[in-house]
Formats: C-alpha cells, sequence, structure tokens
C-alpha cells in the first residue's frame, strides 16, 4: 500500500507558559511566545486523494470537551497562561483566573517537548475517530519561536 505524507500547520496562538522545575534559567519565570504547530499525517489517500482534509479541524463532528478540535486548540492555546498540575503556585494562578486577568489552563506537563505530545494524542484521537486506521500522526512539531521548537513522533507508523 502507497503511504502519502501531508502536513498542516497551525499558527496565531498567543501563549504564556513556565517551566516551574527549570530552577536554574529563567524558564522558571512566567514567559510567553507566539506559537504554532505542525501536524504530519501519514496514511492511505482517500478518494479525494487527500490524506487528511486541511479543514477536518473545523468541520469534524469528533470533540474534545465539548468543541471541535479547531475550538479546543483555540481555548487551549491563545491568549492563555498554561501551567502544570503539580505547580507549586496554582492556587496563586486559579486566584488570578477566577479574578478574570488570566486564562489559565492546566496540563499534566508544559513545555514545547509536552505541548507536542498533548497535541499528537488529540489530533489522534480525531483520525482514529475519523479514519478508522487510514492516517495516522507521523509527528507534531511545537514551535514557540522562530529557534526553538520540538517534535513528538509516533514510532508506531
Amino acid at each position: 500500500m502507497e503511504k502519502f505524507i501531508s502536513r498542516k500547520l497551525n499558527s496565531g496562538y498567543s501563549s504564556c507558559f513556565r517551566q516551574w522545575r527549570a530552577t536554574d534559567t529563567h524558564c522558571s519565570f512566567l514567559h510567553g511566545y507566539a506559537v504554532s504547530f505542525e501536524v504530519s499525517f501519514i496514511g492511505e489517500i482517500d478518494h479525494r486523494n487527500w490524506v487528511y482534509d486541511f479543514g477536518g479541524f473545523k468541520r469534524s463532528s469528533y470533540q474534545i470537551q465539548g468543541q471541535s478540535l479547531k475550538e479546543y486548540f483555540d481555548w487551549l492555546f491563545d491568549h492563555t497562561v498554561i501551567v502544570a498540575q503539580d505547580d507549586p503556585f496554582l492556587d496563586v494562578f486559579m486566584e488570578l483566573h477566577d479574578a478574570e486577568i488570566i486564562q489559565l489552563r492546566v496540563l499534566p506537563d508544559v513545555g514545547c517537548e509536552m505541548f507536542a505530545k498533548h497535541v499528537h494524542e488529540v489530533v489522534s484521537g480525531l483520525l482514529d475517530y475519523e479514519t478508522m486506521g487510514r492516517v495516522k500522526v507521523e509527528y507534531v512539531k511545537f514551535i514557540e519561536n522562530e529557534k526553538n521548537s520540538a517534535i513528538y513522533r509516533n514510532t508506531n507508523v
């Protein structure tokens, strides 16, 4: 069977986060980026000669937390503060969120690598639902700026 690869870049997000465990660097402080991520799809083409519909994040009936994938990624990454669930100042961030000073998002872990992994897992759920295994996520590249990015790769593809 022939395998094809297509890629989709999702950009335009402004996110702020901190690596609280990185106490020996400035990354332990809140800092923000205009983040983006690229999803690489691999699989057989469909009746339209596509690996995956580039507009599928918007049009899919698949939902995560009651939202389309596009809505979910907007909710997660656009003008938000993202902290790890074990951040020692989580209660302070929660107070700021409750006071409507920040839009807080809490994930198990933060940083380029963990964001790439999270996006990979979420998009993989969509693809399993929509393509029944015909298409997989080859990798997700999460980009925090023009110099720094991380890739999470599916080693089973």
